[in-house]
């Protein structure tokens, strides 16, 4: 074990310099295939003899690797158990020594274990944890506290269920009594080593793990022992907020401390629990506000308090909206005070904020925008006067008005050297003419009818935007933002004035400037009227996307490095969206497009750092193959092989998914109808067992594997590619995650082969089917094979009916179609949601009816189960399908991006009715199917529904014949 030990080490080491770092990962990759991997990369972690950052390394490896390695979906270990065993027992001593970074990512371990194990596979470690825990030793307590936090904030975003809450409650009875009893020893300790810095310093990091842990605990409902003791809780964190030690000051402006952090997480507990317990808080409430309020009238404006700053407004913001605590802002008075003293010093632009302009203008952008989530004084500044103004609208916005007035007239006297107030008088103005919550699609969608939104922008804003020089780009960017806040409101009219002005300031020189006229130019592209037309029709933009296109993508690439093409998602997404807009109006312009967009390509995939960047990246590559390949199919496919070729050799894990949705796309967009040489040449690579292996690529290779088979069976059968082909079939089937994609190629596979070739291979496929089915039944797997049955018995033309299935069935077990029958297939068809999935059905019954030997003779019952199954689909119509050709149903706000698969939206498949045939009514195509049928048996289904049907049944299948 020691050498490899060692070996694994120098590869981890080796994975640290870019120079190895490539073949170092492979390297690893191979040694984790090896028992015992995990163990090794523990042994490293703990072991002091190794650099700091080599355990630092090791500890990621091991997150990562139980990231894959753990459990399957359905929950069973991948693991040898006395692997799994021993990380259990050791995990959780090593986190507790290892520093603080280390700790992180194990503690990221811990929670991956937690989700599959916690709590009953893993009962042992509450207790466990409680048993570590010392009342007077911080230093080996924030360990444990860690670990108890990382387990613990799972339950934060999730639903209430009877399991979570039987987990909660587990916790509670073995944790709850002993963190009080912690908690109150804590504070006996602060007071005994206050003036120790050290000791200090120790002890308020666990101050801050157990606030977090109090909002994990309280996150559902208020434990039976916290509302006991309610009265000690309320009074430490009056003591904690209010508490101020020098000792525990930073030297350095910007950087917050323990001191800020423990009172910003004392904000959020409050936050919760007049949100959620008011009833038995309300006691405690009044203090509170008068401690934060004495607080945000005095702190400094340095950044280091932006974070307790805005937890503090968010809890006035969540009093505010409250009737009977909101009273004490009413008077105007008071309302003056507050909008004067905590308002306006947060609103109000300071030193560092133009830094960040200046310095870091992406960082700017993304704290600035509406609907980002970071804390900034002026978000929360903001959501506090708004909650206000929706309390006492009239005399908040009268108030508001006079400062916005002020600010106004200060600016005119001087305006370069005033401009901050104007942006401050724009602030104030925007916060209370919005009401409620700007979406990221529509931004505001309704405002304070006291003012007028246009007068306040022709009056002030106008001619920031029209000026060309001597206008603070600050004050550009206040223009564009206004109506890229409140684009829903301005007119249509209006907007075709606005355009060109904010096209114009895509020419800017400065950053900020630019990559605000991108984002808004991208949302206004986005929007469309009530009747679902674009605000900005197709043939304003298709003049301008040359020059458009050129000019984003040249500001994308200015600076050439990988993370600095990738560092504006803003301007991507905007190419996107003209791309999206202009549709095959880009053909023109293919070559220019073209050499963007693979030169993009290549920069990124040597270092992919952005996911969103690169995200609507490949969303814009989806767009333009979509309505560029038709007509230059070669000329896309010649041009996009060698980058997209190049990452998958790379095995550039991100973008993979993309790529291989991208190839489905280009296939598909071939208007030759076969498979060229082109992708012959992929078969055999993406039929390899490790490009299965990341979840990730499963969705996306599926479809272009789907892709490749309906064009391209002949070939696959000369190559004896179908044993590998129903080899993933199998694969995918046997998991819960996975079994639908299963289903997909399976479907793919019985559509486009020849039933002859295989025939070889259809009971092998329905015991993998049925076994499955046996062993885990989920809904969604049955109503994957009630769909599977009936595309089968639909698809006569290839040779397939009922009795084929009945006999293939029977081979796996005598007589198990009967119960599979009555017990699957007739009841669940009537669950089938899809439009096409119900049609399908529809042929399948009509033609058993019609057809069937079986049927007929051996199942006399079940012809009449069958009629009766299809009246009740028919006479239940299903929904009608829309027509796909709308490109912007999801918005890309938070995806989860990087995270496995990311579906591409440009490219979506497109649904296709193999049974077109039937026209418009299937009622009718029922009837007169079977009338035909009827005729060609000479008389027997009309004599079938007379001795085999029920008087309703006879009568409804009776006026579909007639």
């Amino acid at each position: 074990m020691a050498d490899g030990v060692g070996a694994v080490a120098q590869l981890l080491e080796a994975s640290l310099d870019p120079r190895q770092n490539k073949q170092a990962e492979l390297a690893l990759r191979q040694e984790e295939r090896k028992p015992g991997f995990s163990l090794q990369l523990l042994q490293i972690t703990a072991s002091t003899s190794y650099p700091y950052n080599t355990r630092l390394a090791s500890a990621l490896c091991f997150k990562n690797f139980i990231k894959r390695n753990w459990a399957d979906e359905d929950g069973n270990y991948k693991l040898q158990q006395s692997e799994v065993t021993t990380i259990k027992q050791e995990l959780i001593s090593l986190m507790i020594s290892v520093p603080p970074g280390i700790q992180t990512q194990l503690g990221e371990a811990v929670s991956v274990i937690a989700d599959s194990d916690f709590w009953e596979r893993w009962d042992t470690l509450v207790k466990d944890l409680v048993s570590r825990l010392q009342p007077d030793n911080p230093s080996a307590n924030n360990g444990v506290l860690q670990v108890a936090h990382s387990i613990f904030k799972r339950w934060r975003p999730l639903f209430r269920s009877d399991e979570l809450y039987r987990e909660i409650n587990h916790v509670l009875d073995q944790f709850g009594n002993p963190f009080l009893a912690l908690f109150q020893g804590l504070d006996t300790y602060l007071e005994a080593n206050k003036s120790n810095k050290e000791q200090l310093v120790q002890g308020f990091t666990q101050l801050n793990l157990m606030l977090k842990l109090l909002y994990d605990l309280s996150c559902h409902d208020l434990p039976p022992m916290f509302e006991e003791n309610l009265n000690g809780i309320a009074s430490l964190l009056l003591k904690y907020l209010t508490y101020d030690n020098q000792l525990l000051h930073t030297d350095d402006d910007s950087e917050a401390g323990q001191l800020e952090f423990a009172r910003a997480g004392i904000f959020e507990v409050l936050t919760l629990y007049v949100q959620k317990y008011m009833d038995e808080f309300n006691p405690f409430v009044q203090q509170f506000v008068e401690s934060s309020w004495n607080f945000l009238t005095t702190i400094g404006q340095e950044t280091k308090y932006d974070i307790l700053v805005s937890r503090a407004l968010k809890f006035l913001t969540s009093i505010a909206g409250m009737t009977e605590h909101a009273l004490v802002f009413q008077a105007e008075g008071t309302l003056a005070q507050v909008i004067e003293k905590v308002i306006l010093p947060n609103v109000s632009l300071r030193e560092s904020d133009e830094e960040l302009f200046e310095d870091e203008p992406i960082e700017f952008i993304r704290r600035d925008l509406e609907g980002s989530d970071s804390d900034t004084r002026r978000r929360a500044a903001t959501d506090f006067l708004r909650k206000l103004a929706e309390k006492f609208e009239e005399s908040v916005t009268k108030t508001v008005l006079q400062y916005t007035e002020h600010y106004l007239n200060e600016s005119t006297k001087n305006p370069s050297l005033n401009w901050k107030a104007k942006d401050t008088a724009t602030y104030l103005f925007s916060a209370i003419a919005a009401k409620g919550v700007a979406t990221a699609s529509h931004g505001v969608t309704a405002t304070n009818g006291l003012i007028s939104i246009t007068d306040y922008f022709q009056k002030h804003l106008a001619a920031d935007l029209v000026a060309g020089e001597g206008v603070h780009p600050i004050l550009k960017v206040d223009a564009i933002k206004y109506l890229y806040l409140f684009r829903s409101i301005i007119t249509k009219e209006q907007w075709q004035e606005v355009l060109p002005l904010l096209v114009n300031h895509l020419g800017s020189s400065d950053y900020v400037v630019y990559s605000y006229a991108a984002i808004a130019v991208e949302r206004v592209l986005y929007l469309a009227d009530g009747q679902g037309q674009p605000i900005i029709s197709p043939d304003t933009i298709r003049p301008l996307a040359k020059d458009l296109m050129t000019h984003i993508f040249a500001l994308i690439q200015k600076d050439p490095a990988p993370q600095k093409v990738q560092e504006n998602e803003f301007l991507m997404r905007c190419a996107m969206r003209v791309l999206i807009v202009v549709k095959d109006g880009v053909v023109p312009y293919t070559d220019i497009v073209l050499q963007q967009l693979v030169n993009i390509t290549q920069i990124i995939s040597s270092n992919p750092s952005n996911p969103r960047f690169y995200y609507f990246h490949f969303e814009a590559l989806g767009a333009f193959i979509r309505f560029a390949a038709p007509a230059n199919p070669d000329k896309l496919e010649q041009a996009l092989y060698p980058p997209f070729a190049e990452i998958l050799q790379g095995d550039v894990q991100e973008f993979m998914p993309y790529i291989f949705q991208l190839f489905a796309a280009l296939l598909e967009a071939n208007p030759s109808g076969t498979l060229p040489a082109y992708y012959q040449n992929l078969i055999a690579p993406i039929l390899m067992p490790v490009m299965w292996e990341s979840k990730g690529n499963i969705p996306a290779l599926v479809r272009l594997l789907s892709s490749i088979i309906g064009r391209g069976s002949q070939y696959i059968i000369e190559n004896n590619q179908i044993v590998p082909t129903l080899g993933i079939f199998q694969k995918l089937l046997a998991t819960k995650a996975n079994e639908s994609y299963g289903f997909d190629l399976l479907e793919s596979v019985i559509e486009y082969f020849p039933s002859t070739t295989l025939e070889a291979y259809f009971t092998d496929i329905m015991q993998i089917i049925l076994t499955r089915l046996q062993n885990s039944k989920t809904e969604n797997l049955t109503l994957r094979f009630v769909r599977f049955y009936h595309f089968m018995c639909a698809n006569d033309a290839k040779g397939y009916s009922a009795d084929f299935v009945i006999q293939v069935v029977d081979k796996v077990q005598a007589d198990l179609f009967t119960p599979i029958y009555l017990n699957v297939i007739l009841p669940d068809t009537q669950k089938l949601a899809r439009p096409l999935d119900r049609k399908t059905a529809v042929l399948s019954f009509t033609k058993t009816l019609a057809n069937s030997e079986a049927f007929a003779s051996r199942y006399k019952k079940g012809w009449g189960f069958t009629c009766e199954a299809l009246l009740k689909l028919l006479e239940l119509p299903p929904v009608p399908t829309s027509k796909d050709d709308v490109i912007a149903e999801h918005d890309v706000e938070d995806m989860a991006f990087g995270v496995g698969f990311t579906a591409l939206n440009t490219v979506r498949p497109q649904a296709r009715d193999p049974w077109p045939e039937t026209g418009a009514d299937l009622k009718i195509w029922v009837g007169k199917y079977l009338k035909e049928a009827d005729k060609k048996h000479n008389g027997r289904i009309s004599a079938f529904v007379q001795e085999r049907l029920g008087a309703e049944a006879k009568a409804v299948l009776g006026s579909y014949i007639a």
